[in-house]
């Protein structure tokens, strides 16, 4: 005849069962977790120094990152240099103010003499600058002028630079706009500091101030 079980007998047998299947799964995990660190303990000691190696740490990616043979620079043609180089110097200044100091005297007749050309006033040992591109084909002493500075300039006039202190350039050097040639004196027939500057042609001494106004150059006027 079947057996009859009271309910609260059947209660106590289903939860024993429950807590038999969990302390059974428990003791499954434990025993692999055990080997896993057996195996691991094994491995050190085998060879300690490959522990790190085995397990290597994959950097994480950077976002956007460019590709490396678009990191390494690219050679550049000797034609692609040169024509940025001409590019640049087609876009430099072709005349410069040879002095940072204010036009002090103009072009013309000064105490019944010619004054052939400008006079700009600065300190003593202030830096000349070479007013447009060209060669040096004088740099010495010179009469009134104490010392003097000629260039042949890059329009076929020549230059002249009077008076200054010291002399940086020699002949046959070549200059571009720009460039320091001399510092500003008062040697010569000089009541003061000051750089002279004349502009010659073939025919002679012009003046110029029209003639650095046409290079775009304004020196402003004198007040003389």
């Amino acid at each position: 005849m079947p057996v009859t079980v009271p309910l609260s007998t059947g209660r106590v047998i289903r939860r024993y069962r429950a807590a038999a299947t969990r302390a059974v799964a428990v003791t499954a995990i434990a025993g692999c977790s055990l080997s896993v660190l057996a195996a691991a303990d094994q491995q050190t000691e085998s060879n300690p120094t490959d522990t790190l190696a085995a397990a290597p740490v994959q950097a994480a990616p950077v976002a956007n990152a460019a590709p490396v043979a678009v990191q390494v620079p690219e050679f550049v043609p000797p034609q692609v240099t040169d024509l940025l180089n001409s590019f640049a110097q087609d876009h430099r200044p072709r005349t410069v103010r040879p002095v940072a100091g204010p036009l002090s005297s103009g072009f013309g007749m000064r105490w019944g003499a010619m004054h052939a050309g400008l006079d700009f006033a600065d300190g003593f040992g202030a830096p000349i600058a070479a007013v447009t591109d060209g060669t040096v084909i004088e740099a010495g002493p010179a009469s009134g002028f104490g010392l003097w500075v000629r260039v042949q300039q890059d329009d076929g006039t020549i230059g002249v630079y009077g008076h200054m202190q010291d002399i940086l350039v020699h002949v046959g050097q070549q200059l571009r706009a720009g460039d320091v040639i001399a510092t500003v004196g008062s040697r010569g027939y000089s009541t003061g500091p000051h750089l002279h500057y004349e502009v010659h042609t073939d025919a002679g001494p012009i003046d110029p101030h029209p003639w650095l106004a046409g290079r775009g150059l304004d020196v402003g006027y004198s007040q003389d």
